[in-house]
């Protein structure tokens, strides 16, 4: 097990794990997470999320339902979806997505891109938490409008930095929203809450090969722009070299 002793050690060592062991996380600890991660910052102190922990036979009746749905092709997006569909992202974002995609699928668990049914095997463990002992459902007010997903977000790092600060591992899962009507038959969810994401926590499974998945992040020249008394400054070199032309630094 390896604590990240720093925040800094934190954000360099967090990652999407989707590989666990089954070793339990006391339910005293995931408490503890929890309550760092409720000291996030949220517009107006508004706190607008919520926090669904499943274990034993919850988390194994919830699973089963949810891969019931799936293999049933039973998806239920609609008003709930905040992302686009698969094949209408935009560039850069596009690109991104299906690198990443190669990254896992092909690279690192070597399911080649017309494998269809390796690559839906491989989605559908999303369903089992990957296997992690403790799955949580984060949901959201949509009263206070779309600044609560902001507000989500954070609390969502809170939880990710925390789990490393004590030796363990999330993943964060979108794709629970698309089964939204099976998590409310299982979940008290206010009617006024969206589902943000499902959370996978528990301890890495270091000898599976997933572990050796990585994904890369962009530059910091390619997303940020700074200001100084004259105006915007960007980095003649970084902009002459054709890197990074027309995007600022």
């Amino acid at each position: 097990m390896n604590l990240a002793s720093t925040i800094e050690e934190a954000m360099a060592t967090r990652r999407s794990c989707r590989a666990f062991l089954p070793t339990p996380v006391p339910r005293a600890e995931v408490e503890r997470l929890l309550a760092l991660a409720s000291s996030s910052a949220s517009n107006s102190n508004s706190q607008p999320w919520q926090v669904h922990v499943l274990t034993g036979a919850a988390k194994r009746a919830l699973t089963a339902d949810l891969l019931c749905a799936h293999d049933e092709g039973r998806r239920s997006v609609g008003e709930f979806a905040y992302q686009p569909a698969a094949d209408a992202w935009p560039e850069p974002f596009r690109t991104r997505r299906r690198r990443f995609g190669e990254g896992l699928y092909s690279e690192t668990l070597g399911i080649a891109a017309d494998d269809s049914a390796g690559r839906r095997g491989h989605h559908r463990r999303n369903y089992d938490f990957f296997g992690a002992p403790v799955g949580l459902v984060l949901t959201v007010s949509r009263a206070p409008l779309q600044g609560a997903l902001v507000d989500a977000g954070l609390f969502l790092q809170g939880l990710m930095l925390s789990a490393r600060g004590a030796g363990l591992h999330t993943c964060a899962q979108a794709s629970f929203i698309d089964y939204h009507p099976v998590l409310r038959r299982h979940l008290t969810i206010p009617d006024d809450h969206l589902v943000v994401c499902g959370i996978a926590l528990g301890y890495a499974d270091d000898g599976h090969r997933l572990d050796d998945h990585r994904t890369t992040r962009e530059p910091v020249a390619s997303f940020t722009t700074f200001y100084d008394s004259v105006g915007p400054h960007r980095d003649a070199a970084v902009v002459s070299s054709g890197v990074a032309s027309g995007s600022p630094v």
